[in-house]
């Protein structure tokens, strides 16, 4: 389905919404009556994501428990969407636009929750974007150009093109990837590394963090000796691990995520020969990457957006949100959890001022997001988010994988030190 007809359907379904709001269904006309409030997430919950998929989800049912089920006299509902298909194995365009337009028609929707793939936010900012405007709130999305214009990384028509409105409303309360990506280049050059091949899966979010890592690596030193996109829907990636052992780079990057074969191209190239350093993004940061490339993985580099689940539990806050977790659902959170967590309070912060103030509509919600200011959630540290939607937080965490699972390695220092 391409963009435009995505938008021309969206505003199809908000002149519908518009109507629906004239005759007095939209929750928030002035009424102290109450009503139902809907929160919705979409969020990759089959396929090589899932693991982050799953636990984001589960965090946001979380935190609707924590709060409470209701915001004033209005009834808070959480509904989970899952825009991954089986056939894909990952998140699908078509899933992700139904998603995106299921909320849209329902006028109790104020809050939509996601993306975790960048790609498929590019598909569901607009349509929200033209729906009162709806505001999306990520804890997951780092493509720069869903939220601003980084040279040599975005496109020129980025990110206005996502905003047919002139109004924003997406945020994301994750670093974006034009802060990893130079961390993961200057973590190259302090580990001794002066050359290295990237591949990249073509994606929004791997592209673009391969893109920031081609245009950074060269200020520190080290030589891009390769750099191309592979296909996803490929299993076998013999040939770029035959390119990569014997181009004779000291290390080796991917940009990508998991259910763009990450671990069977760990695989490959572990299989070529290859002996210099990898690197990955947190994309990788999942387990399901550690169990796809079992052994291979071990002594990997893997950057990751914030502190990850162990350190966090020295937080009060999220020690708290983490127990709780594995006491409601039997499992441990990923990483990716914690963000879910934080989004949704995030947005049910938004949500309660606007019934306070009486004003229960997407615009007042959209409006309290953006004007979101020192707020401290389960992270430990306060934060805000600026006019882009982007937050002011940038710390990037170093690890490695160690008997099969991830090492904490320690907070990268602050650009420029």
């Amino acid at each position: 389905m391409n963009l435009k007809f995505m938008l021309i359907t969206a505003a199809l379904i908000a002149a519908i919404v518009t109507v629906a709001a004239c005759a007095g269904t939209v929750p928030g006309a002035a009424t102290t009556g109450g009503g139902t409030i809907k929160i919705v997430s979409s969020y990759p919950l089959t396929g090589g994501d899932s693991a982050d998929g799953i636990s984001m989800a589960n965090s946001a049912k979380q935190a609707l428990q924590d709060h409470g089920a209701k915001s004033g006299n209005y009834t808070l509902v959480y509904q989970s969407f899952d825009d991954a298909s089986a056939a894909k194995g990952a998140w699908d365009g078509d899933i992700e636009t139904s998603n995106a337009n299921k909320a849209v028609a329902d006028p109790q929707v104020l809050l939509y929750l996601g993306t975790y793939n960048s790609g498929a936010a590019k598909l569901s900012i607009p349509i929200l974007n033209q729906a009162g405007p709806l505001v999306m709130l990520s804890g997951a999305n780092t493509y720069p150009g869903l939220t601003k214009a980084v040279a040599n990384v975005t496109t020129p028509d980025e990110p206005n093109k996502y905003y047919p409105t002139g109004v924003r409303n997406y945020a994301r309360v994750v670093p974006p990837d034009d802060i990893q990506g130079v961390v993961d280049a200057a973590w190259m050059k302090e580990l001794g590394v002066t050359s290295v091949y990237v591949l990249h899966d073509q994606q929004a979010y791997g592209k673009g963090i391969a893109d920031v890592l081609n245009v950074a690596a060269p200020k520190y030193g080290i030589k891009v000796v390769g750099f191309e996109g592979i296909d996803t829907k490929a299993t076998d990636f013999s040939a770029q691990g035959t390119k990569v052992a014997s181009s004779g780079a000291d290390a080796f990057y991917f940009g990508g995520v998991e259910s763009s074969k990450g671990s069977l191209v760990w695989k490959a190239i572990k299989a070529a020969g290859f002996k210099g350093k990898m690197f990955g993004p947190d994309g990788l940061y999942t387990p399901n990457f550690i169990k796809g490339a079992g052994a291979d993985a071990e002594g990997s580099y893997i950057t990751y957006a914030g502190l990850p689940v162990d350190e966090l539990l020295k937080v009060p806050e999220a020690k708290k949100w983490h127990d709780e977790y594995v006491q409601m659902f039997g499992s441990e959170p990923t990483g990716y959890g914690s963000y879910g967590y934080e989004a949704a309070l995030v947005g049910l912060k938004a949500i309660d001022a606007c019934v306070a103030k009486n004003d229960v509509t997407r615009k007042c919600v959209r409006d309290q997001v953006f004007g979101l200011k020192d707020f401290k959630g389960i992270f430990g540290y306060s934060y805000s988010l600026d006019a882009n939607g982007d937050t002011t937080a940038s710390g990037i965490s170093r690890n490695t994988i160690e008997n099969g699972a991830f090492k904490f390695l320690g907070m990268a220092p602050p650009l420029g030190q």
